[in-house]
């Protein structure tokens, strides 16, 4: 931090050389052992030694050697010691090191010029570069490419020091006669360099008197032609049209790095659609031809960045941008199918939909790990194009329903999630949904999935044949009755003890689960896992899925079943002539849920059945023993109509969101318009054209111009010194996802000049520094403004302390002023996102970190509080705002936001409103770090009182 370093060496932090020893082994004659002290020497300079009586040994005896490490060596030794002394002019003693180096300069070993002229690269003293500006020159005409490319290097470090105009006159002119006879691709690059970065125009005069050539050059000499280009175009926009045709011929370029380069540069440039599918179909080819995965997944991320800007051009490519899907990566999968999903259109939806279920298909076969997952993400998908276009759901849900026994359990949810929605939203599928998930029913094996499916049964089967089919069904799963017989139980008891042992985690593991509403719920770990075909069986001959799920202690499925057996009984009452039959199946279902309660109060399994499971199929057995139609109607229809109501209001969000990122900026009213027949042609080629109807558009709907927040601004001014201080000084903070900006405003108060000022920071929390601000003299009454950069590696409260040290001419010690903490707030990193319910609860029961914040607040009322934390917190609320609705004295939230890291930040918020009018109740946060859990609940517990 104290001084600019150029090297970089890996020190293995053992016991450290003495600087007598190396100067020892550099008095010797042994080359090996030299080598090791130089490399010594070097290790120790690194690390902050000065090692000053070294210096005259490696004169005497380094300087001579011949050998080619020794030498290089030695240049990196006076790369890393100070050539000046503290008043800034350089040492007596370097004269010494000027000869050498003019003597390198000069040899006749090509590699000892190439690594002397690398050094001079690394020299900022004038005094020892000017005597060795003629040999410099010289090595322009080098026979070997390695000296003249670096020749050309070291002229152009040279020509950008502060004299170093003086220095090299002529260097400009020179470095342009050496491009046009130059033959080696990498020293015309170096002089191409030079020029574009001394003298712009003689590079842009070369370049176009060459243009013809530019497709024939190499890699590294496109790359520098494509800066140049960028930078031309952003100070000259008029000319941008003869310097696209160029970028358009390199897009057939035989190296991937130009290609990027040029769709990059042609993006950035133009907004012409012709310029625009150039660019999206060489990302595309990009992205079948390159192997590497976090190539692709940049390509991806450039693709979804002209989704946002160019949609229309977007929808084209869809076919060509799924093509990724035949990579085996996830992750990759996973950014192509979002990219997909939002150019989805009437016109392509058929095609999109066919790629997706032979996808599928192929998942069948078992040969990767990942398949389950990726057929989770597939299913995901199809659900979504479903949701969006109805037409095309009766082409894939069949498809999907062979796929609610898969032994991956979120994407058997998945699958009966879609059906769900799809059997409610396309009413003509209806009979052959129900049909098709009567007779797959058997496969399925998890319990979470049986649960949803009974209640799609429950609800949709409604002709006499489809309800005698549901009970037969499960019955069916259910097997014989009882479920263990009375004088087995003993037996039972001794046996499952065993088997209970190597079933534990099945059967005994408990954990807290969070529902719908927020609020906690036991939740046994049975129902996530997949059916074990060894599950232990009483009493039947063969076992149905119900049956094993309900004999591993799952009793919230035994409700599940009651209930749906229930809704079946009630229908079959209205649909069913024969008073006898319905008894009859009445008589059977009640004899089940009998059954099911003498299980869960039997010895037979380890833990007895759940108070709300017990309620609720008791509550299923009175309804069936005595009807009324009130209750029919809650029970036939009620659940239908929250149903509906659950998936319009879904869908009002996703519009409303549509609806948001649709929003874009208009004009002003005096904004000037051009019109696109009234152009003048002339000469201009139809890229040229469409290039400059673009930018007008652009111009005239804002989108070039757009106005910041200036209160905004204001609140980001932090004052850091009393206004009496005699140094007053502010610092305005900008925060760029992984830096921080500091833009320290110096103001000296008195009427004396201020020596020696210097902005001393340090910081507490995951921020570092990147570079010491300097010294500076500050005149009476005057100002300064001084940059820090700071680069932050995580989501958590940073605090940024220090002083300002200055002198006087009259006093003899420095003068400190302590600085105000810069506290950087956690809400620049957070921005609220959206998630499904199911991922928020498997994220909630991975993540370790949870920090628990109890309700203090004045606020009285339940919605006002939550509008509040959401405000505070920069969240983002998932649940829908119909189940918000109503007086009921008890809210349950769940909250989601994203870091710029790609942190997720979940928040449970649970309230509630007893007589005394205070609200009570915990705001619960998890993440997977522990930075930002604490770092929010320090916001919450600071801002939940009401105050701004």
């Amino acid at each position: 931090m104290e001084k600019s370093c150029s090297l970089l060496v890996h020190f293995d932090k053992g016991t450290p050389a003495l600087a007598n020893e190396i100067k020892e082994a550099l008095e010797g004659n042994d080359v090996p052992a030299k080598i090791d002290a130089m490399k010594n020497a070097i290790m120790l300079l690194l690390n902050g030694e000065t090692l000053p009586q070294l210096f005259i040994t490696i004169v005497r005896y380094v300087l001579p050697s011949e050998d080619h490490t020794i030498q290089k060596l030695l240049l990196l030794y006076l790369e890393l010691i100070d050539k000046t002394d503290g008043k800034g002019r350089v040492l007596p003693e370097m004269i010494l090191i000027c000869q050498n180096l003019r003597n390198n300069l000069q040899h006749p070993n090509e590699y000892i010029r190439g690594v002397t002229l690398r050094f001079l690269c690394r020299l900022k003293e004038v005094e020892i570069i000017e005597p060795l500006i003629p040999s410099i020159i010289s090595n322009l005409e080098h026979r070997h490419p390695y000296v003249r490319r670096n020749a050309i290097l070291s002229v152009m470090t040279i020509y950008k020091l502060p004299q170093g105009e003086q220095l090299l006159v002529d260097a400009p002119e020179t470095v342009e006669r050496f491009l046009s006879t130059e033959q080696d691709a990498s020293a015309k690059r170096n002089a191409f360099l030079m020029l574009f970065n001394c003298a712009q125009d003689r590079a842009i005069n070369y370049l176009l008197t060459n243009v013809d050539r530019v497709p024939d050059w190499g890699e590294l000499m496109q790359m520098v032609v494509l800066e140049l280009i960028r930078r031309v175009c952003r100070t000259n926009k008029a000319e941008k049209g003869k310097y696209i045709k160029i970028i358009i011929s390199l897009l057939n370029a035989p190296s991937a790095a130009v290609v990027y380069e040029c769709a990059g540069t042609l993006v950035s440039l133009s907004s012409a659609p012709t310029a625009i599918r150039a660019a999206a179909n060489t990302y595309c080819q990009l992205l079948l031809s390159q192997s590497d995965n976090n190539v692709k997944l940049i390509v991806l991320d450039r693709l979804n960045e002209l989704k946002l800007s160019h949609r229309d051009i977007m929808v084209d490519m869809i076919m060509d941008v799924l093509r990724a899907l035949s990579s085996p990566n996830l992750d990759i999968r996973r950014k192509t199918l979002d990219i997909v999903l939002e150019l989805i259109t009437p016109r392509n939806v058929n095609e999109v939909v066919l790629t997706l279920k032979k996808e599928v298909m192929k998942t069948q076969s078992g040969e990767l790990e990942k398949n389950g997952e990726y057929r989770q993400m597939l299913i995901q998908a199809i659900h979504t194009c479903a949701i969006k276009f109805p037409e095309v759901a009766s082409t894939v849900v069949h498809l999907l329903m062979d796929f609610l026994g898969d032994n991956n359990v979120a994407s058997a949810m998945d699958v009966v999630i879609f059906v769900r929605e799809i059997i409610e939203t396309n009413p003509k599928l209806r009979v052959s949904i129900v049909t098709r998930l009567l007779d797959t029913f058997y496969q399925i094996r998890a319990a979470r999935v049986c649960s949803c499916a009974l209640w799609i049964i429950g609800e949709y089967c409604l002709s006499l044949s489809e309800v005698e089919s549901g009970i037969a069904t499960v019955k069916q799963c259910l097997g014989d009755l009882p479920f263990f017989s009375i004088s087995e139980e003993e037996e039972v008891t001794d046996s499952t003890k065993k088997s209970q042992q190597a079933n534990s985690i099945t059967v005994s593991s408990r954990r807290p689960a969070i529902l719908a509403d927020g609020t906690y719920a036991t939740q046994s770990a049975a129902s996530e896992t997949t059916f074990a075909p060894q599950s232990v069986v009483q009493g039947s001959l063969s076992t149905g899925n119900l049956r094993s799920l309900l004999l591993t202690g799952d009793f919230f499925l035994g409700a599940v079943v009651a209930c749906t057996l229930t809704k079946l009984i009630l229908r079959l009452e209205e649909v069913q002539p024969s008073k006898l039959e319905v008894n009859k199946a009445s008589t059977d279902v009640l004899l089940i849920m009998v059954s099911m309660l003498q299980l869960g109060q039997s010895s037979v399994l380890p833990h007895p059945i759940d108070n709300d499971s017990y309620d609720r199929i008791v509550l299923c057995i009175r309804l069936l023993c005595n009807t009324g139609d009130a209750v029919r109607k809650i029970w036939l229809k009620s659940c239908r109509e929250s149903f509906v109501k659950m998936l319009s209001d879904k869908q009002l969000r996703e519009t409303e969101e549509i609806k948001a990122k649709a929003q874009i900026s208009h004009s002003q009213p005096d904004d000037l318009i051009d019109f696109y027949h009234l152009k003048s042609r002339k000469g201009m080629s139809q890229l040229e054209l469409e290039d400059e109807v673009q930018d007008d558009l652009k111009r005239a709907t804002g989108e070039f111009v757009k106005d910041a927040d200036d209160a905004n601004k204001l609140n980001r001014i932090i004052q850091l010194t009393g206004f009496s201080d005699p140094v007053y000084a502010e610092a305005y903070v900008t925060v760029h996802q992984y830096d921080i900006v500091l833009d320290v405003t110096v103001i000296n108060r008195t009427k004396e000049t201020l020596q020696n000022l210097c902005l001393e920071l340090a910081t507490m929390g995951d921020l570092k520094l990147v570079e010491r601000p300097q010294n500076y003299t500050l005149a009476p009454q005057s100002s300064k403004q001084i940059k820090a950069n700071i680069k932050v590696s995580s989501t958590e409260t940073g605090v940024i302390f220090g002083n300002i040290v200055y002198e006087t001419s009259n006093v003899l010690e420095r003068t400190v002023i302590v600085l105000n903490d810069i506290h950087i707030d956690i809400m620049d990193y957070i921005s609220p996102a959206a998630c499904s319910d199911a991922a928020f609860r498997t994220m909630w029961a991975e993540f370790e970190w949870e920090n628990k914040v109890a309700v203090n607040t004045t606020i009285t009322d339940e919605k006002e509080f939550l509008d509040h934390i959401i405000k505070s917190t920069n969240m983002k609320c998932l649940t829908p705002p119909s189940a918000l609705e109503g007086e009921c004295g008890f809210l349950a939230a769940n909250l989601y936001a994203k870091s710029v890291f790609g942190e997720d930040a979940l928040l449970n918020i649970s309230v509630e409103k007893p007589a005394d009018g205070k609200l009570n109740g915990y705001i619960r946060i998890r993440s997977k770090t522990q930075g930002i859990a604490l770092s929010l609940g320090d916001k919450i517990t600071l801002k939940q009182k009401g105050g701004s």
